[in-house]
């Protein structure tokens, strides 16, 4: 079977890189209308906290200081996170029908649901509004990432998925630095996804069909008995080693990033006691860290290999999240700083190796995958670290959830090397099967 052609080189007179063309800069905006809906929930816990659990006292238990309990805390944003199982078929959909479609759909109904939560009359009526957002959102983020990466060649490729990384942070920053220089209450925050809701018209002007999944369309219509086999969840058996060594360290990375992240804003505000102000100067400062960190992973994927920069960026993540929690409000800024600086670095490596290892007619399926695998390792490590903290405090629960992570960072080097290649060869589209109709 032919595989697609990629896509061309831009001309000398269109002065565009390939990384910055419109489709591309679309599904970036995108990406920063899901990070900033999806980052209300962590950006407003502490509110949330206070207004939906028991009178604040000055005793020294985790819900005595925010209101509810660590394990009520990290169980309701286990659940939100858990609810993105469903991204999975979602993401698969964008295999069968297209990644234009699908991108638009869960996006517009993702901002949509999310802006009820401003609704919520209880702690876990808002979690179960904020569950039923979630899947659509990381949908979202899986198809854009696609899209990112077929619209590039090799030389632009890094450097596209870290723009759809950046945008989420973006969105994801936005959302913190708006509650924190406003002082918004929690349900104006979460009313807000209102705004990019209803931007997207702007945004699906300039969003098309990616020409690699077009051409693979063209291909399979050209041979009406063969078919591709576009079952749930599926991948080519060849590959799936490598996707499930690949979502072995997702779950880590996650296991890390879940509770570490998810309860930033509720430690420092609740525990450290920093305001709400200096919380949002901290995102404020964490963004041009982050795009830093973003420059020098793509240099690093480009330039030293995708395993060695994510490996790299893997254990460093790993350890920032324990300088977050080892106490006080200069640690818990200066690790968070780390963790946006190393979680940047490590998203062009990753975004790239997940769409170089697999073809087109699976890539959206398997980014669905590495999404689910990110919900398991974050849903188990909130409800881990919560319940540690309680008993142990966040300092000795950060460590016990990062260092076993930190110490598994070389089995990226167990993956092909794919520095340098076009998808066609690093994943070349499988044989297509009889169709036993025909």
């Amino acid at each position: 079977m032919p595989e697609p052609e990629p896509p061309e080189a831009p001309t000398a007179a269109s002065r565009r890189p390939a990384w910055l063309a419109p489709v591309v800069l679309a599904a970036a905006g995108m990406s920063v209308a899901s990070g900033f809906a999806q980052f209300s929930a962590t950006a407003t816990l502490g509110d949330v906290a206070a207004a939906f659990g028991a009178d604040l006292s000055d005793g020294s238990s985790v819900a005595a200081q925010t209101g509810l309990a660590g394990t009520t805390l990290g169980l309701g944003l286990a659940l939100i996170r858990l609810a993105s199982l469903g991204s999975l078929p979602l993401a698969e959909l964008a295999d069968r029908h297209g990644r234009r479609g699908v991108l638009l759909g869960v996006t517009t109904a993702g901002l949509a649901i999310s802006a009820l939560a401003a609704l919520a009359p209880s702690f876990w009526f808002l979690v179960a509004i904020l569950a039923l957002s979630r899947p659509l959102l990381s949908a979202t983020n899986a198809v854009s990432g696609v899209v990112a990466a077929e619209e590039t060649d090799s030389r632009d490729r890094a450097k596209a998925v870290g723009l759809i990384a950046a945008a989420y942070g973006l969105g994801a920053g936005l959302t913190a630095l708006v509650r924190g220089a406003g002082d918004f209450h929690f349900r104006t925050v979460f009313a807000l996804a209102v705004v990019p809701l209803l931007l997207m018209p702007l945004l699906a002007r300039p969003l098309r069909e990616t020409g690699r999944y077009a051409g693979l369309r063209r291909m399979l219509a050209q041979e009406p008995r063969a078919r591709l086999r576009l079952r749930l969840g599926r991948v080519p058996p060849a590959l799936r080693g490598r996707l499930l060594l690949l979502a072995g360290l997702s779950v880590g990375i996650a296991f890390v990033t879940g509770p570490v992240n998810g309860l930033l804003f509720v430690y420092a505000e609740r525990i450290v006691h920093l305001s709400p102000s200096t919380t949002g100067v901290v995102v404020l400062i964490a963004g041009p860290i982050g795009l830093a960190g973003l420059l020098a992973g793509r240099w690093a994927a480009d330039r030293v290999g995708r395993r060695p920069s994510a490996a790299v960026a893997h254990a460093a993540l790993a350890a920032a999240g324990i300088v977050t929690y080892r106490g006080g409000g200069p640690a818990a800024i200066g690790g968070y700083l780390l963790t946006v600086f190393a979680g940047g670095a490590l998203s062009p490596a990753v975004g790239s190796l997940a769409a170089e290892l697999f073809p087109t007619s699976s890539r959206a399926t398997a980014a669905g995958w590495l999404t689910v695998s990110g919900v398991l390792g974050a849903v188990s490590g909130l409800v881990c670290f919560g319940a540690l903290a309680d008993r142990t405090g966040f300092a000795a629960a950060a460590m016990a959830i990062c260092l076993p992570v930190a110490l598994a960072s070389p089995l990226w080097f167990r993956l092909p090397e794919t520095r340098g290649m076009e998808l066609e060869q690093s994943a070349p589209e499988p044989q297509p099967e009889p169709d036993p109709a025909s």
